[in-house]
């Protein structure tokens, strides 16, 4: 064989190195989150402990796991639907909305919580917030449940999940009963399921 032909042998094979350790370094970069990677969310996610570090209102919230760039991961509460708070200064909130916000922040802020997300359903809604069920790691407890039990949160029935026959039974029930918001004649019209 020429030299030529050893030569080029050998700058394909330099090459072909080079190329494989630069696809190793940004593939470990991106899933380090330099890229803004999440990883797989059920990997990452489901089962989870994590600690609640705000409550932004009755049906979101922020957990002290990493998120791409982000210190923390916003979980949106899945399958329910909670009144909204203003958080504009002109805003007004839902009746009910601070009541919830006030209930799901002395159930959950700083405390443990268990994440698990529905396993045959999308991870994430279009604000990019993780879609989950919400556990208090101590009792196991569920936050979801315990605020449609409350009144302060309506069975959200446009996306379907694993709970969605469950939840709607504990919203009846708590309709029947008068809680919260189903038991006050002053509200006019019921919180309704959003995005």
């Amino acid at each position: 064989m020429s030299r030529l032909g050893v030569r080029s042998r050998l700058r394909r094979r330099v090459g072909l190195f080079v190329l494989v350790i630069a696809l190793a370094v940004l593939s470990a970069l991106d899933h380090a989150g330099v890229f803004g990677y999440r990883g797989g969310d059920r990997m990452r996610y489901d089962g989870a402990i994590a600690t609640v570090t705000r409550v932004v209102d009755g049906d979101t919230l922020d957990v002290d796991l990493p998120d791409g760039h982000r210190a923390v991961t916003r979980i949106r509460l899945r399958g329910i639907d909670c009144p909204e708070i203003a958080h504009g200064p002109d805003g007004q909130d839902d009746p009910y909305g601070p009541e919830a916000a006030e209930s799901a922040l002395i159930l959950v802020l700083d405390k443990r919580v268990r994440i698990a997300l529905d396993p045959m359903r999308k991870t994430r809604d279009r604000y990019g917030r993780l879609l989950a069920y919400v556990y208090l790691a101590d009792t196991d407890e569920s936050l979801n449940e315990r605020l449609l039990e409350e009144g302060l949160a309506r069975a959200n029935r446009r996306f379907p999940h694993v709970f969605s026959f469950r939840y709607g039974n504990i919203e009846k029930r708590a309709k029947r009963n008068g809680e919260g918001f189903w038991g006050d004649r002053s509200v006019k019209a019921m919180p309704s399921s959003r995005p």
